[in-house]
């Protein structure tokens, strides 16, 4: 396994044993509101920290975009080595005591995400991929689904929770997918919908508006099991626009055919 990868699943380890630990007394844990049904808890916050704090020791030097402290103030330049973190993807889940929220970990250099730990500490799952050596889930090799029909695929998504004014948009989307599906599911971390895909248990994701570390760490996973990730344009945009459309290659193309008119 890449050193950095080791680096970056200890860091996820971390932070998932934080949220562990708050997960047995979730009255206890204290949230504050950043926006409608858009919430952050102390222990976003500390699971952060504790990553930020892994990775600040081994690599001094890099810079650092979470979602909870934003960007570090070495955040300057495509050439830095930018760790882009997400401590826990599906805060509402977590903070109900749903069990499927996850530690994000992804390393950007040069523009291009070449690391990517996404972990599940409900299953203990640990999803990892390094750029150009697939992708893995504990240790086994993953691989996109082989299904090539769309009329036979289950596809992830996510709905707009906070700024509700694309949902009339989503609605009509979300009917086309169904009609052209096997079924949709929502079950409410990009992170690890996202490793769901590389996993083979989707066979497709799409979502709008997503943030850097929504998708940083799950889109590597995607291309490295054999899937490809793009915009609803069809294009590498993703990351800057944050409309993502996942999925084995046969079925993305066929997600692109019914989204694409909505990008």
């Amino acid at each position: 396994m890449h050193p950095m990868i080791n680096t970056a699943v200890k860091a996820a380890r971390k932070a998932a044993a934080i949220i562990n630990r708050a997960s047995f007394d979730l009255d206890q844990v204290r949230v504050s509101r950043k926006g409608p049904n858009d919430f952050v808890s102390e222990v976003d916050q500390m699971a952060e920290q504790a990553i930020i704090d892994v990775l600040r020791q081994a690599y001094p030097d890099h810079a650092i975009l979470a979602e909870e402290s934003g960007a570090s103030s070495n955040l300057h330049d495509e050439n830095e080595n930018v760790w882009i973190i997400d401590p826990l993807d599906g805060t509402t889940n977590f903070l109900h005591g749903f069990p499927q929220y996850a530690v994000s970990i992804a390393l950007r250099q040069r523009g291009q995400i070449t690391q990517a730990v996404v972990y599940d500490p409900n299953r203990n799952e640990l999803f990892t991929a390094t750029k150009g050596a697939g992708a893995f889930l504990n240790d086994k090799r993953l691989r996109v689904a082989k299904r090539d029909k769309l009329a036979d695929a289950l596809i992830g998504t996510g709905f707009p929770y906070s700024d509700l004014s694309g949902l009339d948009e989503y609605l009509k989307m979300f009917k086309a997918m169904t009609e052209k599906s096997a079924g949709l599911r929502r079950p409410g971390s990009a992170a690890l919908d996202l490793a769901y895909v590389a996993a083979g248990r989707f066979d497709g994701f799409f979502e709008k508006n997503l943030k850097p570390w929504d998708m940083a760490g799950g889109a590597l996973l995607v291309s490295e099991a054999g899937g490809i990730v793009a915009g609803f344009s069809g294009e590498p945009d993703h990351m800057d626009t944050g409309n993502v459309i996942a999925g084995s290659p046969k079925i993305f193309v066929q997600m692109l055919n019914v989204l694409s008119p909505f990008a």
